[in-house]
């Protein structure tokens, strides 16, 4: 049976915690601070690193490998490690309890119906993401009186079990998905100054 690196699968989640001091930390006025799309393009890289390894170094090599522990979506009851959008989701919502900023995955075509777009912002940037995965979807936003810069980044298929998973369930609206797919986007909310 093959050990799994988790040093090697976990590291981002310590590129993630440096990043959120540094957002978060910063006593720098407005002006000469980070841009809010740098900012919004540094989290994204660590967000989708996280998710590109846990994807292929665990759930990928789980689901090869008879003899290891399996992920699964009901991974409390099954005894199993959560799929890589409930880790992303459990990441989101530790970040959004600290108050920094927020992120989270959605999808038009989301098994679980509280991930389907849930404003204007977001289902224009769905279909901007999904015609061109290359670039995000950006726009200054209003909610509750106060301004953010939201970010909407591609969320690809990066490995077989991403398909296997999404194609073979049963609340799946979409059964074709292939590696390489836009199956979604992540969404950065970042606060601007007043």
């Amino acid at each position: 049976m093959q050990q799994l690196d988790l040093r090697r699968a976990f590291a981002p989640l310590g590129l993630l915690t440096g990043l959120l001091m540094l957002v978060g930390c910063s006593s720098k006025p407005a002006d000469q601070g980070i841009a809010p799309e740098k900012v919004a393009e540094l989290i994204h890289q660590v967000i989708e690193a996280d998710r590109t390894v846990y994807t292929k170094e665990v759930v990928n090599r789980l689901q090869l490998d008879e003899e290891v522990i399996k992920a699964s979506e009901h991974f409390k009851e099954d005894k199993a490690l959560p799929l890589p959008a409930q880790m992303l989701r459990m990441g989101a919502q530790l970040v959004a309890e600290r108050g920094v900023f927020r992120y989270a995955l959605i999808s038009k075509w989301a098994i679980n119906k509280a991930n389907l777009p849930k404003s204007d912002f977001e289902a224009k940037g769905l279909d901007a993401v999904v015609a061109d995965p290359s670039k995000p979807y950006v726009e200054t936003i209003t909610a509750g009186g106060k301004k953010y810069f939201a970010a909407l980044y591609a969320d690809k298929a990066v490995a077989p079990a991403c398909v296997t998973c999404h194609n073979g369930h049963k609340e799946s609206p979409k059964t074709d998905f292939k590696v390489g797919d836009v199956m979604g986007g992540v969404v950065i909310t970042i606060p601007l100054p007043s």
